[in-house]
């Protein structure tokens, strides 16, 4: 069992990873295998909207991004975790958001794998940051588990937040309980992901 977490705050140790450590801490207590992933650290080119992945099978450029995205689909279990910038997710976490619309390599995708959210905000757009998370984990056909949400300014201010520490724990154990029950979306569904709209050709 494997639970990575994927920060997108460029502050290391900062709140937003704080909370992070709880979560994996907790899905260590059952027995499952982590990571911290910090995307501020890795070289990641925002998508270009080329559309050259639908057409090649891989996105054209090589960089970081191609070991971020196998550390995604190696793992049962994905924390996102995000300080809130703007009133959202910050831009590092949109540039991985976006660049996994290319097909990986190996043909294996999201689905079914156990997605929870951390989000960390000095003031509006906590709700906003839940939201598009959840969204994107439900047309990759992830499993949603819980999210925590966490109102903090100064640096390391969440660890005065003891139901708040303790929840990121909870939601480490939810998160490997959930995979390890195995759910799985029909295959079909699995193959028509992108949901319809009036742009929709």
């Amino acid at each position: 069992m494997k639970i990575l977490a994927l920060s997108f705050s460029p502050r290391q140790d900062g709140n937003t990873e704080l909370l992070l450590g709880e979560v994996l801490r907790g899905a260590g207590l059952q027995g499952a295998e982590t990571e911290l992933c910090r995307i501020a650290e890795k070289s990641i080119h925002p998508c270009d909207g080329c559309i050259s992945c639908w057409i090649e099978g891989e996105c054209h450029f090589k960089d970081d991004m191609r070991e971020v995205y196998g550390k995604m689909l190696d793992a049962d279990g994905i924390i996102f975790g995000t300080p809130v910038y703007f009133y959202n997710m910050t831009a590092q976490g949109k540039a991985v958001i976006d660049r996994t619309i290319a097909p990986s390599p190996s043909g294996r995708t999201l689905a079914n794998k156990v997605g929870g959210i951390v989000v960390v905000g000095g003031s509006l757009g906590l709700i906003d940051a839940v939201k598009d998370l959840y969204f994107y984990m439900i047309v990759r056909q992830m499993l949603p588990a819980n999210f925590v949400a966490a109102y903090a300014s100064g640096k390391g201010d969440v660890q005065k937040l003891e139901k708040c520490i303790k929840a990121a724990g909870e939601l480490g154990k939810q998160v490997v309980r959930i995979a390890e029950k195995k759910f799985t979306y029909p295959e079909d569904v699995q193959a028509n992901h992108i949901g319809f709209g009036t742009h929709t050709w």
